[in-house]
């Protein structure tokens, strides 16, 4: 085993030939079953067995809301200026050059605009996997511009979060980013223009304590997280045991927080529904 050769997706190590099979089985976590990497992909990320939804990238999702997977990015020259120069383990600017270069992104959201079964519509997708999806001063600036164009299009907006919640490395002026966000929801609210909300696993922090709340419906996929404080550090504040499958959507849809739970393969029909209802003058064309 002195050298190896790279041909076909094949590994060819000292003369033998090994199928390289790295990435392309998935472990669901709740049924705890290998799955097909393709099969699951194919099933727009939810486990064929026990219907788990797993956590898909902000492209992932903005492919799967828009009508054929084609929209308009904007607001894509945004970048954050590190107002605290903060530094913990590594400078927060190589923590953020670290994510762009990983991610292909700017920050953790990407705002879009096209049609959902024929209606117009502006999204604005959160990216987990750009430093957990936190709300920074570049996150919360493009949310509020995403609710400026809906306003000034009078065209319906979905916010799509995935957020461990604010981005404690810009300190106060990332707690800053949810007044200005709600202020700019009031706007479009005294507009009268629909608003949706969909939370997606986890939604968390500042994030669920601002915006992701304050729309005309509420809606989350399939056991998503969701609630300010992690449920680990609830139970070691109140030296309590919570109840079976606190913080998750069915368990706030049960006690009011939500207004729906949504199957990721239902959510296009779900949302075109809603806006029919909510604004019925942005008809399909």
């Amino acid at each position: 085993m002195s050298w190896f050769k790279r041909e076909s997706g094949q590994l060819e190590c000292g003369g033998e030939k090994r199928v390289r099979t790295e990435g392309l089985w998935v472990k669901c976590e709740g049924c705890r079953q290998i799955i097909w990497k393709k099969d699951l992909e194919l099933n727009q990320n939810v486990c064929p067995n026990c219907e788990r939804h797993f956590r898909i990238d902000a492209r992932t999702r903005l492919e799967l809301l828009f009508d054929e997977g084609q929209y308009e990015v904007f607001d894509t020259g945004l970048r954050s200026s590190d107002p605290l120069e903060f530094v913990d383990l590594k400078p927060y600017r190589e923590r953020l050059r670290q994510a762009q270069a990983e991610t292909g992104l700017p920050d953790a959201v990407i705002n879009a605009r096209g049609k959902l079964e024929g209606r117009d519509i502006v999204i604005s997708a959160m990216a987990y996997n750009f430093i957990g999806g936190s709300m920074g001063a570049v996150v919360g600036e493009a949310i509020t511009r995403a609710i400026e164009r809906a306003l000034e299009s009078r065209t319906p907006l979905l916010v799509v979060s995935a957020s461990g919640g604010a981005r404690m490395m810009e300190g106060v002026v990332s707690l800053m980013q949810m007044a200005k966000i709600s202020a700019a929801l009031a706007r479009l609210d005294e507009a009268r223009v629909p608003y949706i909300s969909l939370l997606t696993d986890p939604t968390t922090g500042g994030v669920t304590a601002s915006f992701a709340m304050l729309s005309d419906l509420n809606i989350a996929e399939p056991g998503a997280l969701i609630g300010f404080a992690g449920p680990r550090v609830i139970e070691q504040t109140i030296r309590q045991k919570l109840p079976e499958g606190f913080q998750r959507s069915e368990f706030l849809l049960e006690k009011g927080f939500l207004d729906a739970v949504v199957h990721r393969k239902q959510l296009r029909p779900y949302i075109s529904r809603a806006l029919q209802f909510m604004a019925p003058h942005t008809a399909a064309s």
